[in-house]
Order: structure tokens, then C-alpha cells, then sequence
């Protein structure tokens, strides 16, 4: 009796100790679409066999309404253990510390020595690394073959100047042009990089914190862009173009240029033959450097978390070399890894662009201030009615110069006087 009364206590033990070894991990993903979701959940489930006794359960939250959801969950206290961190929200929910520091995991992790400096660099603009970036969105200039051979340039665009004759002599042949111009939503990254490679510097704000958009450097890049569309190296109604019809009109030989984010590529891939297009730098400016925009994301783990070393590990699997690869060739992104390059899937003209960028002293990526509040405002609203009619002929580069100095120098102080 007592035999058996002793072998059921160790049974009972034994479940309990199971069950208590039984962990569930909230992983929240907020850029979201049919084929994001099916890579995580086959990157997860990978985890979940390396992992005996560890569960995800994945949230996919629609990117239109994931800030609100998110902020939603975590006030109310459903804080997920990882969420997907977008560059735009890392300020926000480290600065109000409720983001846990991956300083001390990275530098014990078998990986965190091949995490490429500007990966680190990304992760850290918070201060510490509150998030592994999983990849960049990073701008780079997709160019035709044929239309260039068609139209006698012999080699593609290196510098801004180059680029400008380029289009010229494309836009030249019968129902072509240079340049896909993205004149309508969306459109703030590209008046933002050409001024800031006309200017020689990424920097928005002056010591006292002015904006330096009007400065005659960045005025003269926004001339740069109407000039590309009032002189006809553009379509006329590219003025209206957003996303989808600057790929379609690179894909359709339209234009000759485009200057896009590694996501650009997985349509274009599709419809265009690999031999008939490549992917080089942006063109640099006068001061010999150009200022490409970079966009990124990665995982981050909230501090409410009692499964901290749990959630570590499956950032850590998500951001291996090996899932890191598969994640970035399936959606979209450039690598974290340092060697990623010599992947046979990246080591090709589609890729060498970006890795150049990436690796290049001459091209600093350009990150947006979107910790100021009414960033997206001006993004969406200002930038892009005055843009559109500086292109029309309506205002000058220095009239919309000067309203954009005005607002993100006003914006600039609020945000100063927060902190």
C-alpha cells in the first residue's frame, strides 16, 4: 500500500513538474499578409521542434490597425512576450521602458558576432538593443537593360548628374521614360533622400534645431525631381503614382528607373526576366555621397514577460542566420548576417545594390525622425499636396522648401521641449 501510495506521489509530482515545464509564448506580429504569416508560422514551428515543452501562439494583427490594437492589448494587459517592432513605433515603447534590453543575450548568443554594425546600429536607437532588426527596407535603383542599351547609355547612373542625362536620353524613345516617379502617396522618402544627396547631409536639424530641408542643397534636390517630371522624363501621370504603379510601370519597360525597397523586387522578379535588369546604388551627389532612406523591423521582447529567457530564445531562432535567410528571401528584406551576401540567392545583380549601400562609407542610410508627433501627417498630407503641386508647376522648390522647414522645425520644438 504504501508502495503504491508513494509511486502515485511521484507520478503526481512528475505531471506537475511537466506541466510546470509546459510554456506558452505570445507572439505578436503586426506587418501582416497572407505569406508573412505562413513563413513565421513555419519558422515558429521549427522553434516548437528544437523546443520540447514550448508553445507560440501567433497574433496577426492587420498593419492598418496594429498601432491601435497593440496599444489596445498592452493597456489593458495582454502584453504579448515578442511582438514584431516596427522602426517607427521602437522609440515610443522603449523610451516609456517596456521594452526589455537584449544587451546581455546578444553578447552571450553564438550569433550576435556576425549581426552586421548596422544591424546593431538599428537595433540600438533607442540606446540600448531593444530589438534584433530581422531586415532592411533600404532604397537602391532598379534600372532596364534594354531600354538603356536601346537608348545608347552605356553605362547605368553613378552619380546624380549621370542619372539626370540618363533619363533624358531614355525618355527620348517612343512612349518611354526615365524615371517611375512616385508623385503620389508614399512619396515623402523620395523628396527627403534627393534632397538630403543634394544637400551632402542626412541630418534634419541644425544645432538649434532648424530644419535644414530648405537649405539651397535640399531646395536644389527637390529641383531635381521636377525637373525629372517637368521636362518629361517622367509620365505625366506619374504625379498621381503611389506603390503599385511605380513597380508596374518598371515592370511594363515604361521607365527606365526605380528607386525601391528590396520588396520592389519579389513583383518585379515575377514579370521580368533576370538578365534584363539589375539593382546598382543610388546615384551619389555633389559631395560624393548619396543618402539612401532604410526602413526595418525585428523582434522585440516586452519586459512584463515571466518567460524572458523563453522569449530570447525564440528571438534568437527567429534571427539565426539560417531563418534569418529563408525570412528575408520570402519577404522581401536584406539580411542581418554578416556573409549573407555570398548566399547564391543574393549574390546577383537583383542584390548587389544593396549590399553595396549596406557596406559603402559613401552611403549613409537615412533614418526618418518619425518620433515626431505629427510625422506621419506631414508624410501623408503636407509633403504630399505641396509635392504635387510643385510638379504641376504651381509652387517653387523653395515655396514648398520653406513650408516643410517651417513645420519640422516647429515639430522639432514641441518634441524638444518634452523631454
Amino acid at each position: 500500500m504504501k508502495l503504491r501510495l508513494a509511486a502515485i506521489t511521484a507520478l503526481a509530482a512528475l505531471m506537475s513538474t511537466a506541466a510546470y515545464a509546459q510554456t506558452t509564448l505570445k507572439l505578436v506580429e503586426v506587418i501582416t499578409s497572407p505569406e508573412r504569416t505562413e513563413v513565421l508560422k513555419g519558422l515558429v514551428a521549427e522553434f516548437e521542434k528544437q523546443n520540447p515543452g514550448t508553445t507560440v501562439e501567433i497574433t496577426s494583427l492587420p498593419w492598418g490597425q496594429a498601432f491601435e490594437k497593440l496599444a489596445t492589448m498592452v493597456s489593458g494587459g495582454d502584453i504579448p512576450d515578442v511582438v514584431e517592432m516596427p522602426d517607427t513605433w521602437l522609440a515610443l515603447y522603449a523610451g516609456t521602458d517596456q521594452l526589455a534590453s537584449l544587451e546581455g543575450h546578444i553578447a552571450s548568443w553564438d550569433n550576435g558576432a556576425t549581426l552586421t554594425e548596422k544591424t546593431l546600429a538599428m537595433g540600438r536607437q533607442a540606446g540600448d538593443a531593444y530589438m534584433i532588426p530581422y531586415g532592411f527596407y533600404l532604397r537602391a535603383m532598379f534600372y532596364n537593360k534594354k531600354l538603356l542599351a536601346e537608348a545608347g547609355v552605356a553605362e547605368p547612373p553613378k552619380t546624380m548628374e549621370e542619372f539626370m542625362a540618363a533619363s533624358e536620353a531614355v525618355s527620348k524613345l517612343d512612349g518611354k521614360y526615365g524615371y517611375c516617379l512616385r508623385g503620389g502617396p508614399g512619396g515623402t522618402n523620395g523628396w527627403i533622400m534627393m534632397a538630403a544627396t543634394m544637400n551632402g547631409t542626412n541630418e534634419f536639424f541644425t544645432e538649434d534645431g532648424k530644419s535644414r530641408v530648405n537649405e539651397p542643397g535640399s531646395v536644389a534636390g527637390i529641383q531635381f525631381l521636377m525637373d525629372m517630371y517637368q521636362k518629361g522624363y517622367a509620365p505625366k501621370d506619374s504625379v498621381n503614382w503611389g506603390f503599385n504603379e511605380i513597380v508596374a510601370g518598371f515592370y511594363s519597360g515604361t521607365c527606365a528607373f526605380l528607386d525601391q525597397d528590396p520588396d520592389a523586387l519579389i513583383a518585379i522578379a515575377e514579370r521580368m526576366p533576370a538578365e534584363d535588369f539589375a539593382v546598382i546604388p543610388m546615384p551619389v551627389g555633389p559631395s560624393g555621397k548619396a543618402f539612401p532612406t532604410i526602413g526595418f523591423a525585428g523582434w522585440s521582447i516586452f519586459k512584463a514577460t515571466q518567460n524572458e529567457d523563453e522569449a530570447w530564445k525564440l528571438v534568437a531562432s527567429l534571427s539565426s542566420p539560417e531563418a534569418n535567410a529563408i525570412w528575408a528571401k520570402r519577404v522581401g528584406v536584406i539580411p542581418i548576417h554578416k556573409g549573407a551576401d555570398q548566399d547564391p540567392f543574393f549574390k546577383t545583380e537583383q542584390f548587389k545594390g544593396w549590399f553595396e549601400e549596406l557596406n559603402g562609407e559613401q552611403y549613409v542610410p537615412t533614418v526618418m525622425p518619425t518620433y515626431l508627433e505629427q510625422w506621419g501627417y506631414f508624410g501623408s498630407t503636407v509633403v504630399l499636396e505641396s509635392a504635387q503641386q510643385a510638379l504641376l508647376g504651381q509652387r517653387t522648390a523653395q515655396d514648398v522648401a520653406d513650408e516643410w522647414a517651417t513645420f519640422l522645425t516647429d515639430e522639432q520644438a514641441k518634441w524638444k521641449a518634452k523631454q
